[in-house]
């Protein structure tokens, strides 16, 4: 449903909660708000295909800065809220944002980044102060607007960016067509029922809102006149606490949250009622095994999971029953068609892996960016991909096993360390782990690892050496780390996306290439 329709019929339902500081805003003011934000836009001048961008972390305006845009037509980026001014002024930059939205919080970092962004013309605080020039207070700045629609709404929508770990971010530009912003993307209608979505559900948001998973999710929620509910940041029992305070039944989440939820005391676990879930998603890094079978052992059989890059172009998806009759897949193809093409662009034989290629389920393209677009297509430019490997078993049930880019080939034998990462993480002093390959004199490369240690871990050689030796009675030789090095904490951002090479160029130094 159109938001616009939800305000009507609930005006005083709660429609964001923010979960620590509990700033509630109902659909009839979250309506006011989007519309007279609206109103602004068009009175700076953008019109329908314009851009604009949004950094502020989990913060309670942040639907309505999204919400405007979809209303206007727009073009809006959502920005990781963990990046330096220089990385976000690219972003800024590159999406040719004309007005960027910030908060008290990330003004700092904001205003840095805009004195490299000429074609930025406002900045927009939410919950601060102007300047008397460029930078306004949102409240402010739309207090004489209109809360009515604006007379030419059109549909909008996000323009978001890759993670940029293989290179600079780039901007995932769908096509938008000229419509109402009643009439949605075919996507969300899809994602809209494949995720059991409802009138009277509870959403529970325990992650970023600039990624494309969380970001979706709520609008969804929103869409269906959800009361949701958005965490500031990840806290394991606060999740827990919250389920059973706010009778949450719908969730997603990403595996490092399942991992640091099953190791809380078993106290902790049992201490608060999650039967009101009904359905949980995860998606955004591969679940070890062992984890998604202790989930589902807690939680019961609502546990539901989906690949699919912020690209769009190909989407898998399973339910419990399906995961645990094919454990460990990622689902069955329901958007795109699916190729698992070995180095010579030639199908892989059945359950062997390759990379992933996909005839498009959602046309993208990288934002003025022809040369990345090309990277991503085949030559002859029917099929795309983003560099994930994996294999398809003889049902049809598609298994990830790594990313291309950091298989590691040792004596001529290709690792993929996706396994040996699952693994890993489920040893009881193990918080987080990366595996990757570094360089070897005799081999090539070896496999490394790199671990954070659980609180209170002694993290010394005989803690690398047990670990050594549990992955040695699980893994073939292969695959078991030659050696083992503790980290206070790994580069994963809060999304769960681990950023490796961050780790993996320490070891190779200023090599100009990675491949020995």
């Amino acid at each position: 449903m159109y938001p616009g329709v939800q305000a009507a019929a609930r005006s005083n339902q709660p429609a964001v909660v923010m979960a620590m500081s509990g700033e509630t805003i109902a659909y009839g003011e979250l309506e006011a708000r989007e519309n007279r934000l609206a109103h602004l836009f068009r009175a700076r001048g953008l019109r329908r295909l314009d851009h604009y961008a949004i950094i502020m972390e989990n913060n309670a305006r942040y639907v309505e800065c999204c919400g405007a845009g979809e209303r206007s037509g727009l073009y809006y980026t959502c920005v990781n809220s963990f990046l330096t001014a220089e990385e976000l002024a690219y972003i800024v930059g590159n999406c040719e944002a004309r007005i960027l939205i910030t908060s008290q919080a990330k003004r700092e970092v904001a205003l840095a980044a805009l004195k490299t962004c000429p074609r930025v013309e406002l900045c927009i605080v939410v919950d601060g102060p102007g300047d008397g020039g460029k930078v306004v207070n949102l409240d402010e700045a739309t207090r004489g607007f209109p809360s009515t629609p604006i007379p030419d709404e059109r549909l909008g929508t996000a323009m978001l960016y890759s993670s940029g770990t293989t290179g600079r971010p780039k901007g995932i530009l769908r096509p938008l067509p000229d419509q109402p912003p009643t009439q949605r993307l075919p996507l969300f209608d899809f994602l809209d029922k494949l995720w059991g979505y409802r009138d009277g559900m509870i959403y529970l948001s325990p992650a970023p809102l600039y990624h494309s998973a969380p970001q979706a999710a709520v609008n969804l929620a929103i869409a269906r006149g959800a009361k949701v509910i958005v965490m500031e940041r990840f806290d394991p029992e606060h999740y827990l606490q919250l389920v059973e305070q706010h009778k949450v039944t719908h969730s997603q989440l990403v595996p490092t949250m399942f991992s640091r939820m099953l190791k809380l005391p078993e106290e902790a676990r049992k201490r608060y009622d999650l039967s009101p879930l009904e359905v949980v998603v995860h998606a955004a890094a591969p679940c070890p095994v062992q984890v998604k079978e202790q989930m589902i052992d807690w939680w019961g059989p609502i546990i539901h999971e989906y690949y699919g890059a912020t690209e769009g172009m190909g989407f898998t998806a399973c339910d419990t029953p399906q995961w645990l009759s094919h454990r460990g897949t990622v689902g069955k193809l329901m958007l795109g068609e699916l190729h698992v093409l070995d180095d010579q662009m030639n199908p892989a034989p059945k359950g062997q892996s390759g990379t992933l290629w996909f005839k498009s389920g959602s046309p993208f393209e990288y934002f003025h960016d022809p040369e990345k677009t090309k990277d991503s297509r085949s030559p002859d430019g029917t099929m795309s991909t983003v560099g994930d490997v994996g294999y398809v078993d003889d049902d049809g049930y598609l298994y990830l096993t790594d990313r291309s880019t950091f298989m590691i080939i040792s004596g001529g034998v290709n690792i993929y360390p996706q396994e040996c990462e699952n693994l890993l993480i489920t040893h009881p002093k193990v918080a987080d782990a990366a595996v990757f390959g570094v360089p070897n004199p005799d081999l090539g490369e070896e496999v490394k690892a790199v671990v954070q240690a659980m609180p209170g871990v002694n993290a010394g050689s005989a803690l690398a050496q047990e670990l050594i030796t549990f992955c040695g009675e699980h893994l073939s030789r292969q695959k078991v780390p030659r050696s083992i090095d503790f980290a206070d904490e790994l580069p994963r951002l809060p999304t769960g996306k681990l950023y490796k090479r961050l780790l993996r160029d320490r070891y190779w130094g200023d090599r100009k290439s990675r491949i020995v």
